[in-house]
């Protein structure tokens, strides 16, 4: 099968530190030309691929200090896909609802993956405009504030099963935060949480522009009256499986409509529980009591830290090689383009695709 993935211009794919949405749209990129289709990423220059790289920046958007306005370039991504459309099978967008404008003739072989929120009262009329637009969730929670629209399906986040590495036995107790730092990513509960529960907590984020007085005014100060806490930064994929597979848990204490949250399936590649608050896609993602554990606020937070030790680290990454693998990723892909109205049949002959994992790797390098 011919494919276009098209991602956003932030951040480069897979992205250099944190960056969600690029990092999905890296794995299932590598995955659907691990297993041998034909597929062209649309992304910056400085992106890393196995697939046809079309850059369309030379660096990621946040990486230019020159860079004032994102969509400008986006847009111009755009005249290049719609240019070479007629080569691809189908098209995956990754950039929301940039290109619904300019896809009305072609919809019925495109799918777009909306990875953001979706409770903005700006968004209701727009996607009342565009009800045929194939749409992907990456929750059921996700859907919730939506108008009728055409979903097409529901695909969970996956990651490569051997990027991150199974801990069993963490040497030295710590509690993890990975992520943003904002509000709504909420690390004063995970400060809260840590200097109750007794235990050191490592803070691994970044701070975008957006939320720099919230740390100024909320966070630093925090951390500053607290000795446990420690601030470390953003930190690179090659670094996640230490920080998270020594953490004891990854506290996830959100306070907004997360629409899937990537971090919880890193923490339990790692064999890592989880400790995350009853909101959005969290009990979709983590099976309380066994992966981690659910809580309603700050007491329960603080008394689930400390049964963290009754969970089973090997089956919490039994567990994500059941539910969040790259493979099942692609898999429910794959199955969503098939059924798209607008896609040819193509036979499925890739029984050796496992064959090319070794040249592939070669070409990423």
């Amino acid at each position: 099968m011919k494919i276009a993935q098209i991602a956003p211009l932030a951040e480069s794919v897979p992205p250099q530190l944190y960056g969600g949405t690029e990092r999905v749209v890296s794995n299932l990129t590598e995955e659907l030309v691990r297993q041998g289709h034909d597929v062209t990423l649309f992304a910056s220059g400085d992106s890393r691929t196995a697939a046809k790289l079309v850059a369309c920046t030379d660096v990621a958007l946040r990486l230019n200090p020159k860079v004032l306005d994102h969509l400008p370039y986006h847009v111009m991504m755009l005249d290049k896909v719609l240019r070479r459309a007629d080569e691809f099978d189908v098209l995956h967008f990754h950039i929301d609802l940039l290109p619904f404008p300019a896809i009305r003739e072609i919809a019925d072989r495109t799918v777009t993956t909306l990875h953001g929120r979706l409770d903005m009262p700006d968004l209701l009329p727009f996607y009342k405009a565009f009800p045929h637009i194939p749409l992907v969730s990456i929750s059921d929670h996700q859907r919730l504030p939506m108008p009728p629209v055409n979903w097409v399906g529901r695909v969970h986040h996956g990651i490569p099963p051997g990027i991150l590495a199974f801990n069993p036995r963490p040497t030295t107790p710590y509690l993890a935060f990975l992520g943003r730092i904002s509000p709504e990513k909420r690390p004063d509960r995970a400060i809260d949480i840590a200097v109750r529960a007794g235990l050191p907590l490592k803070i691994a984020a970044k701070i975008d522009d957006v939320d720099r007085s919230y740390w100024n005014q909320t966070i630093s100060p925090l951390i500053a009256n607290h000795p446990n806490v420690e601030y470390i930064g953003e930190i690179t994929d090659a670094q996640k499986s230490a920080f998270l597979g020594n953490a004891s848990a990854l506290l996830f204490p959100i306070d907004w409509p997360e629409p899937f949250g990537l971090v919880m399936i890193e923490a339990m590649a790692c064999g890592t529980p989880v400790v995350a608050f009853r909101s959005a896609s969290v009990p979709e993602v983590i099976d309380d009591g066994l992966s981690g554990f659910i809580v309603a606020d700050i007491d329960e937070a603080v008394a689930a830290v400390k049964r963290i030790d009754t969970l089973d680290r090997a089956a919490i990454r039994a567990t994500f090689e059941t539910r969040f693998t790259v493979e099942r990723m692609a898999r429910d892909y794959l199955a969503i383009y098939r059924a798209l109205p607008g896609v040819p049949d193509v036979p499925d002959d890739l029984s050796d695709y496992r064959l090319k994992d070794a040249a592939l790797a070669l070409r990423v390098a």
